[in-house]
């Protein structure tokens, strides 16, 4: 029987891959760790605990004592906070990964998921169809510290046969939980402001074109890539993954065509140049050959699904 932890468990993916977890390999089965004190009330269907991904000792202690079958490690700070304190974001996001890395070289983790982004690429990467190999000069911590993770996760597999996986995620799009402080985020709060009523400012362009995902893709992804058999996951760096690219104009006329009188003003901000640096579409073909990744949502879709639920 699987054990798992989800590590970071409380922010937008990681509260959606637990009640996801729970479902498939059940609630009890399934632990949710985060630094809040007490657990959030979304997550109170099974078992969570107080959980610093920093405090080496603890986590190691915790992690040996239960044993653990597989850690999903989503601690981490995102791109724009990041920037604001790019000191901490360098020590949490590199920090954590060792200490769940040796775990796995040490043999008390069996798997291990630690999640990438597109931030890995740079101002210098092709911006439409990104290949999976191409140039990656990140010009963000958080990029550059994604971009470290994956040199390090490929290297503990090739070195120490560590079963590590990744997804290099796009911007996620989801009604259940807010997202946490990265760039994308506008397309998350233009749906609250779309449903309420009021008037939207958009803090990117409105012809900046970003890959997205609706959340329920992006748990599936990570689940179907984790259960995946060892042989046909062939990547250990992190995997390319994509479903759409729309611009903040396009995402406003998907939501206009349900709520006629929705507005909306553009006002970049310093995330623009972050925007800027990413790409505008993903070639994944690698994740479909190898695992048999397919998404299910287009923007249509994903708008009726965010705001029939808001």
């Amino acid at each position: 029987m699987k054990k798992i932890l989800v590590l970071g468990s409380c922010g937008q993916i990681g509260t959606e891959l637990v009640l996801a977890l729970r479902e498939k390999f059940g609630s009890q089965n399934v632990v949710a760790a985060d630094l809040k004190d007490e657990c959030p009330e979304n997550l109170s269907n099974g078992p969570y605990i107080q959980l610093d991904a920093l405090n080496k000792e603890g986590v190691r202690a915790y992690i040996i004592e239960q044993k653990f079958s597989d850690v999903y490690l989503l601690a981490a700070l995102l791109s724009a906070t990041a920037e604001k304190n790019p000191d901490f974001a360098w020590k949490l996001n590199m920090e954590s990964l060792f200490i769940i890395l040796d775990l796995a070289k040490e043999g008390h983790i069996s798997k291990i998921f630690w999640p990438s982004s597109i931030a890995v690429f740079g101002p210098t990467t092709p911006r439409f169809n990104t290949p999976q190999y191409t140039v990656m000069e990140p010009s963000t911590v958080y990029g550059i510290s994604k971009q470290a993770g994956e040199r390090w996760c490929e290297y503990y597999f090739n070195k120490f046969g560590v079963d590590v996986r990744s997804i290099r995620y796009p911007g996620l799009i989801s009604y259940k939980s807010l997202p946490g402080g990265g760039t994308t985020d506008y397309a998350v709060d233009i749906y609250y402001k779309a449903k309420a009523g009021e008037h939207f400012t958009c803090f990117l362009k409105e012809d900046t074109a970003l890959p997205m995902m609706f959340m329920d893709d992006a748990i599936r992804a990570t689940i179907e890539l984790m259960e995946a058999p060892a042989e046909k996951v062939k990547i250990r760096s992190s995997y390319n993954l994509s479903a759409l690219s729309f611009t903040p104009k396009q995402i406003f006329e998907s939501i206009q065509k349900a709520i006629p009188s929705f507005t909306i003003n553009y006002e970049p901000d310093f995330r623009q140049a972050i925007a800027d640096s990413w790409p505008a579409s993903i070639d994944d073909s690698y994740a479909r050959e190898n695992w048999g990744w397919k998404e299910s949502y287009d923007l249509d879709k994903t708008t009726n699904e965010m705001l029939n639920n808001l």
